[in-house]
């Protein structure tokens, strides 16, 4: 019995030192000899922390300096993806930590990454997880086709439409306030990406929720802390059992994720009992009453997705906006004509009139196209895939750069970095050279009111103003989860 223990506790350090050489550096290995042997090369891997050091010292150099306001920024919001990308090729693999990526920017490759069915998201770590990855974002499988079937009843053009008359009114209220904040100023100054930040959290909490702004307005605050520690972690490898250490970020991150739940939690209960049948919310509670394996911990976990989500697109999409059509005067002009041709006197956005904005639209569109509020995104495949010429093994993960294709010249042509909505006029060049949304099966179920919300609060808004860059604006892009503007968005507003 003593020799058979004694021989357990001896073996144990050699199976330890046998697993880690194994997956610490006979895999990376096999897999960069595999990718070799297909002409694709990267930077080389590096024992634990792959590439992922190197990465965070390039984002913070970017980081350090400001940029000419002239969209070309693909070096300071991706410079990882921009300089190997000039060194090894458009396609190219790169470590996050022991896991390869493989970089890739062809819109057939792409197009053919997004409908495999063997392809799905990367999953989220424990502490990444925390902010939205316990809902529909960072669900797999079955669970992830229940949740997917339930939104996509909330979202669904139809009642997007329904909502259209709440988010007029969150606008009124937003453009009244600022105008009496100002009311003796012929012009004034406003950081439209903090106001931007509110007031689609107000249209988020009216339409998907039934509540109000001041109702869920803890939980936003307690997310925008949760953001810093999330994108530290998402920038970092994890390694098994960190999170359970007493560090500083781990107690903060614990203590974020149970006010958090216990804030929505509160907010489920003063619910209950609203007539709005069609918020995402009274979905979501029906179906945790009638489906099986849907209680209220999932209903929370949406929740927080759905109030992190669906207040950052809009708002940075709006925000970027507001700035292009500041910088180019000519497009602000022919959408403000459009309105008063589309809004006649006093008319208000509406849902019969949302598809008569044809150049509100384009210009929402080439917004997305210069500055995609995602900036990149992950998958990875469980099985062997083959994606154009090349042989992918399992386990493998993507790095797509949404704003290299959309900011690759050979797609777009030699103006493919000037704003030029008038492009968005013609029909799509090809179904993956434009994705802000992504694209396949996992496509922003939230597009929909991200688009219809964008479309209303930019016709109110150029109906009632002129627009002007302040020159206080410096212009820094940057990203922190969505791509944001670093030092803010002052603009210059002057009522019409």
């Amino acid at each position: 019995m003593y020799l058979t223990v004694l021989s357990i506790l001896l073996l144990l350090p050699v199976i330890f030192i046998f697993k880690f050489i194994y997956s610490v550096i006979y895999l990376p290995w096999k897999f960069e000899k595999h990718f070799r042997k297909q002409g694709i090369r990267g930077p080389g891997y590096r024992l634990i922390y792959g590439n992922t050091k190197e990465i965070r010292r390039q984002i913070s150099e970017a980081e350090s300096k400001s940029i000419p306001f002239n969209h070309n920024m693909l070096h300071r919001i991706a410079p990882q993806y921009y300089n190997w990308s000039a060194i090894y090729g458009k396609t190219f693999l790169w470590w996050f930590g022991m896991k390869p990526r493989l970089a890739i920017s062809d819109p057939d490759m792409i197009k053919g990454l997004f409908m495999n069915k063997a392809v799905d998201k990367v999953e989220f770590d424990p502490q990444t997880k925390q902010l939205f990855g316990q809902g529909l974002v960072g669900l797999r499988g079955e669970q992830w086709a229940l949740h997917r079937r339930i939104a996509n009843q909330a979202f669904n053009m139809e009642i997007v439409k329904a909502w259209v008359p709440d988010i007029v009114t969150s606008v009124i209220k937003a453009l009244k306030k600022w105008e009496k904040e100002n009311e003796e100023k012929e012009e004034f100054e406003i950081d439209v990406f903090k106001e931007f930040n509110d007031l689609s959290a107000e249209v988020i909490s009216r339409t998907a929720f039934g509540s109000s702004f001041e109702e869920g307005k803890r939980i936003f605050v307690l997310q925008e802390q949760q953001i810093s520690l999330t994108l530290q972690a998402m920038r970092s490898v994890y390694l098994p059992g960190f999170r359970y250490l007493p560090t500083k970020n781990n107690m903060m991150r614990r203590r974020l994720e149970k006010e958090t739940r216990e804030s929505v939690r509160k907010l489920i209960e003063s619910s209950k009992g609203r007539e709005n049948s069609k918020s995402l919310l009274s979905l979501l509670i029906s179906a945790s009453e009638e489906e099986h394996g849907f209680g209220m911990e999932e209903v929370i976990n949406e929740c927080k997705t759905f109030y992190f989500a669906g207040k950052e697109t809009t708002s940075v999409l709006l925000t970027w906006t507001l700035l292009l059509l500041a910088l180019h005067q000519e497009w602000q002009d022919k959408a403000r004509e459009e309105v008063f041709r589309v809004c006649k006197g006093n008319n208000l956005p509406s849902a019969e009139n949302l598809n008569d904005f044809k150049i509100v639209t384009m210009i929402l569109n080439e917004t997305l196209r210069l500055y995609p509020p995602i900036v990149a995104l992950t998958r990875g495949t469980s099985k062997d895939i083959k994606l154009g010429d090349l042989e992918i093994p399992a386990n493998t993960q993507f790095y797509v750069s949404v704003a290299a294709v959309h900011h690759d010249t050979e797609i777009w042509g030699k103006d493919a970095l000037e704003f030029n909505p008038q492009r968005f006029a013609e029909s799509r060049k090809h179904l993956a050279s434009f994705f802000p949304f992504a694209l396949g099966p996992r496509v922003c179920v939230g597009q929909n009111l991200a688009m219809v919300e964008a479309k209303i609060i930019l016709a109110m808004i150029v109906k009632n103003f002129s627009l002007a860059l302040s020159p206080s604006y410096v212009h820094a892009p940057t990203t922190r989860l969505t791509l944001q503007p670093q030092y803010g968005a002052p603009i210059l507003f002057r009522k019409i």
